[in-house]
């Protein structure tokens, strides 16, 4: 049996936790402070749309006192560490699917009592409201939670093939995990407008016409487990670090930091999974729109061996945006793509490197770079690493997010911890 654990709005509910004047409606925005990513209860009753410009809805918040914070990820990451390891004092067979979802393993059906104990647990440890759905398969799982979170309890369990067939037959199709939307349409074409209709079509049909994926989603919703529990993360192939500036950048020494900063990013997110770069790639983005969309510049390069070293890299990209910048532009964004990534144990050398010492004099020294920030680093209100490359300019550059609105570090950063004050005697 699968359970699906789902913390409810999430980066709503780390807000309140620090802050229980929070308990009206409550709204967080993007990088840059765009964008709605996460809405409390009462702002979706105002109909205000996931993702929406926030600049839309300003005057509607205002209107309705919503309080609004900007994006606090150094506390979100840390809440969701606290839940996922939470989750393991009750089975050892987690995985972690989000930041605020994982998937648990258990060899026999939990009652519902045992399912409330687990979200009252999670409550009481970290202050944060789940849901929880339970069925023989994952996609069951992730519909039970569904239907979870319209429940007060916040449980519901699948576990008869009644309780099932009721389910699915509730379910649109379009709410199916892994449906997306062309497929909802394609599905709502040929008739089949419910979970229960879709689990009912020909095996045939469904092959042809949405390949082994949407078969494999018809056998999950028939009860036969076609998604195994993942233990491990799968390694990433290519990775990708850009953000947006707060404020359009027009000279290339910014730019230049900007790019060393995301390099040096990317290549801690593959030291982590121990890969190497085989191929690099930058990209620009004007501040200017032009035909409805925002001109890109980019450029990349195959490395003649591949790598994980900060310096080499930041030498390469800075190389690379010389090909790309012009003057006289402003750019909105930048960013950098780590991409062939290998294990360090395949990669092929090259004949005219050298190797032995300095390579792995080059190794200890991004060890002991990626431990240190890992211990003391980025926990910051701007969120300063212990140690950084020269490249990357200074810890709080003027060209970084705008985050105006921005929560304390309530649990990374000793400045910032909770202070609870004694009563002022003078006041009744």
């Amino acid at each position: 049996m699968f359970a699906l654990v789902d913390c409810n709005n999430f980066y709503v509910s780390c807000e309140r936790v620090f802050n229980p004047r929070l308990a009206g409606p409550v709204a967080v925005l993007s990088n840059n402070d765009g964008c709605i990513v996460a809405r409390s209860q009462e702002v979706k009753d105002l109909g205000v749309p996931m993702g929406a410009a926030y600049f839309e809805y300003k005057e509607l918040f205002e209107r309705h006192r919503v309080k609004i914070f900007s994006s606090n990820y150094t506390l979100y990451g840390d809440m969701s560490d606290r839940v996922m390891e939470t989750l393991k004092t009750f089975t050892p067979d987690v995985q972690v699917y989000s930041v605020d979802e994982a998937f648990l393993f258990f060899s026999r059906t939990q009652t519902k009592d045992q399912l409330l104990g687990i979200r009252k647990r999670i409550k009481q440890w970290t202050g944060i409201p789940v849901s929880i759905g339970m069925a023989r398969t994952k996609t069951l799982a992730k519909m039970a939670n569904y239907l979870a979170k319209k429940t007060q309890s916040g449980v519901v369990v699948l576990s008869t093939d009644d309780e099932v067939r009721c389910a699915l037959n509730e379910l649109p199709v379009e709410d199916i995990w892994g449906i997306g939307r062309q497929y909802s349409r394609l599905l709502r074409s040929k008739g089949i407008h419910s979970a229960l209709q879709f689990r009912n079509a020909e095996d045939a049909w469904v092959r042809k016409h949405m390949s082994v994926v949407g078969l494999r989603t018809v056998w999950e919703l028939r009860g036969t487990s076609c998604l195994p529990l993942d233990e491990l993360p799968v390694a990433k192939k290519s990775v990708i670090c850009s953000k947006s500036f707060g404020y359009p950048i027009d000279n290339f020494e910014e730019l230049c930091e900007a790019t060393a900063t995301y390099v040096a990013r990317a290549c801690e997110k593959i030291r982590a999974q121990d890969s190497l770069a085989s191929y690099l790639s930058i990209f620009a983005v004007m501040h200017e729109r032009q035909d409805h969309y925002f001109p890109t510049y980019k450029n990349g390069i195959t490395l003649a061996e591949p790598t994980s070293y900060t310096p080499t890299l930041i030498t390469a990209a800075k190389q690379l945006l010389r090909t790309i910048y012009r003057d006289g532009i402003r750019y909105r964004k930048t960013g950098v793509c780590l991409g062939g990534l290998i294990p360090r144990s395949q990669a092929q050398l090259d004949l005219f490197e050298g190797h032995g010492k300095l390579k792995e004099k080059q190794g200890k020294v991004m060890h002991i770079m990626d431990t240190l920030n890992a211990e003391y680093g980025k926990n910051g209100q701007h969120g300063k690493k212990a140690l950084r490359s020269a490249a990357e300019g200074s810890p709080v550059p003027a060209w970084g997010m705008r985050r105006n609105m921005r929560s304390p570090a309530y649990t990374t950063n000793w400045n910032e911890l909770l202070t609870v004050g004694s009563p002022d005697p003078t006041r009744a």
